[in-house]
């Protein structure tokens, strides 16, 4: 910072704390603050949905990882040719391709169509926040001319130069801060109504991928179903499948291996 800046920033952190006091008049801009407050909840929910969209595509790697994963097991627990290995085989195979397909048409597309235009949009706020704080630095640097103006007003000096110096200095910060308060008033609220057009399209994109990828799953899942006995589904649905797993963990428990070890 350099010596001028850091004169300016104690002059306004000055005149900030006379604003407290009552020493110095405080410009009320209710319509401004409306518009920023509605700025800032844009902020938020714009850097929320970059966040959470990030993670849906993180979630959707590591799901199609766990269920390659999952596959390779399973298919090493057989190493005959019974309908269970098939259907094992089959799994691995269906959960490879969803895996390639993720990497090769999901990912690409989303970060193009999702990720980099959230990015984009939350890469304007930095700038939008430092352009907010210089209007507010310039509005105590006007309200603090108009102050030194109307006491020299009321109370005149006997130096005849400092009204025209008072009176100059209260021109340029009021020049200074209606054109950046002008600037901010007009384009915050543009900003505001192109939110839902600019992202419109990606939440369209985003919906498709999603609608795409629980497809191609229940396709891919529901070719390995043929290698299943028929009425597999209907038992699975009337609880017989549970009565089935139950009976098997019984006959385990029975064998002398998985006994409860004695006291």
């Amino acid at each position: 910072m350099s010596w001028g800046g850091f004169k300016k920033s104690i002059n306004r952190a000055g005149t900030t704390i006379m604003q407290k006091t009552g020493q110095v008049e405080r410009t009320i801009d209710s319509e401004f603050q409306d518009e920023t407050v509605r700025y800032k909840q844009l902020e938020k929910e714009s850097l929320a949905l970059q966040k959470e969209a990030k993670a849906y595509l993180d979630s959707i790697r590591s799901l199609a990882s766990s269920q390659t994963r999952i596959a390779e097991t399973v298919d090493g627990f057989y190493n005959d040719s019974s309908e269970a290995a098939m259907a094992a085989n089959a799994y691995k195979r269906a959960v490879d391709e969803l895996d390639a397909r993720t990497a090769r048409e999901l990912d690409a597309p989303y970060r193009a169509t999702v990720l980099e235009p959230v990015g984009k949009l939350c890469s304007y706020f930095p700038e939008i926040n430092k352009t907010i704080d210089k209007r507010n630095k310039k509005l105590l640097d006007y309200d603090a001319a108009r102050t030194r103006h109307r006491k020299l007003i009321d109370k005149p000096s006997d130096d005849p130069s400092k009204l025209p110096r008072a009176e100059k200095e209260l021109e340029d910060a009021k020049v200074i801060y209606e054109a950046m308060n002008a600037q901010l008033m007009e384009e915050l609220p543009q900003l505001l109504d192109l939110r839902i057009p600019y992202l419109n399209p990606s939440f369209e994109a985003m919906v498709r991928m999603q609608a795409r990828f629980a497809e191609e799953g229940y396709e891919k899942l529901g070719g390995v179903q043929r290698y299943f006995a028929d009425g597999v589904r209907e038992e699975y649905a009337d609880g017989q499948l549970d009565a089935q797993v139950e009976g098997v963990l019984q006959e385990m428990k029975e064998l002398s291996i998985c006994g409860l070890p004695e006291k």
